[in-house]
């Protein structure tokens, strides 16, 4: 029979063979597979609340249990028996454990075969600032961040350092130096470790998520001080990330953050996913906001509702409006303009930009 271990890793691995993103796992049901957008349960089996118990114990540390205990909730990865790697996050559900577990890339997939617009590589010769990535969970935040920090590996020489929760894209030294450090494993929290990572000679920083103040106040802190620092938030876009940031803090300290994001934020890019129509899986849809100075201004004044508007406009700073990706994605033949319509924020814009797009984009063979 088995060992838990054993048999997680079997119910994982089985996830690459049915094309699945994620598996969650709860006792007393059969497990769950996403594949593409669509969840379904693998009726072959129910998993014993014993059962899930016994594999999240085996995929702890002696440390992580004790963090699991404390909080109710805790990330690590693991790696299956053909390599493939894996985000596990841990939860109690109606008293008993769970897990969400996603699949992560084994591979870096580089920018063009992530179909993500060269505008977006472009971010990767900043020489330092701060650059957020947004997004809901899911929307493939990670894998961009990976493939912008590839680009950075293979095209210069410096000092990459990464504070993940879990490490999710193992980087190997090329042109770069590469440390990644792993929260509850090498560092307690992400704010104490952008403090340590300054005192380590960095170029580049990976923030794997601001989740708090204090690694916000970190993050902003290396971008004054001649670093590049990517980092990732949960909103809906990219005006509402700036609206986050700033609101995080306390009133008295807003109108100082605001001078501070003004002069060091680069970029904001807003991602999700979308279901292609000419095969299986998901290609991103992008909004890039690159600060110039009326943008910059903005965000100085508190005016981040005028910024939409100076996206529309300054393409030739490298801007990106959502209804511009969408529309490319539809003239390319990879989503259907029904799909775009249903995320675009404003309908005459898309149908302008897919007018224009079309016009300009060679008939796929």
């Amino acid at each position: 029979m088995p060992s838990a271990i054993e048999f997680f890793a079997e119910l994982v691995e089985n996830s690459v063979n049915l094309r699945a993103s994620d598996i969650h796992i709860t006792g007393g049901m059969s497990p769950y597979y996403r594949v593409d957008a669509e969840i379904d349960p693998c009726l072959d089996y129910v998993l014993m609340p014993e059962l899930v118990d016994q594999m999240a114990s085996s995929l702890m540390s002696a440390a992580q249990q004790v963090v699991f205990r404390e909080k109710q909730t805790l990330d690590l990865a693991f790696t299956g028996p053909s390599g493939t790697r894996f985000r596990v996050n841990l939860f109690r559900e109606r008293g008993q454990t769970a897990m969400a577990v996603r699949r992560l890339d084994d591979k870096f997939r580089s920018i063009e075969e992530l179909h993500l617009p060269e505008s977006f590589g472009e971010i990767a010769e900043f020489p330092h600032g701060l650059v957020i990535v947004t997004g809901p969970t899911g929307s493939g935040k990670s894998t961009s961040l990976a493939s912008l920090i590839n680009r950075i590996n293979g095209s210069r020489k410096g000092h990459i350092v990464t504070i993940e929760d879990p490490v999710e894209f193992v980087h190997q030294n090329r042109r770069c130096l590469v440390h990644q450090r792993e929260l509850h494993t090498d560092v307690p929290s992400f704010a104490s470790a952008v403090r340590a990572a300054l005192r380590e000679d960095p170029d580049v920083l990976l923030v794997g998520e601001m989740r708090d103040i204090e690694t916000m106040r970190a993050a902003i802190t290396a971008a004054e001080t001649g670093h590049l620092v990517f980092s990732t938030l949960h909103t809906g876009d990219a005006v509402g990330a700036i609206d986050r940031m700033i609101s995080v803090f306390p009133a008295e300290e807003q109108t100082c953050v605001r001078e501070q994001l003004s002069r060091v934020l680069r970029a904001v890019v807003s991602q999700r996913l979308v279901t292609r129509c000419d095969g299986p899986g998901r290609v991103p849809a992008l909004e890039i906001m690159r600060v110039n100075n009326a943008i910059a201004n903005q965000i100085r004044l508190g005016e981040p509702h005028q910024i939409y508007s100076v996206m529309q406009t300054a393409t030739h700073d490298g801007m990106l409006i959502l209804e511009q990706s969408l529309a490319d994605l539809v003239a390319q033949g990879l989503i259907s303009g029904t799909d775009a319509k249903s995320l675009a924020r404003d309908s005459n814009i898309l149908d302008s930009r897919l007018r224009m797009a079309r016009g300009r984009t060679p008939a796929r063979a």
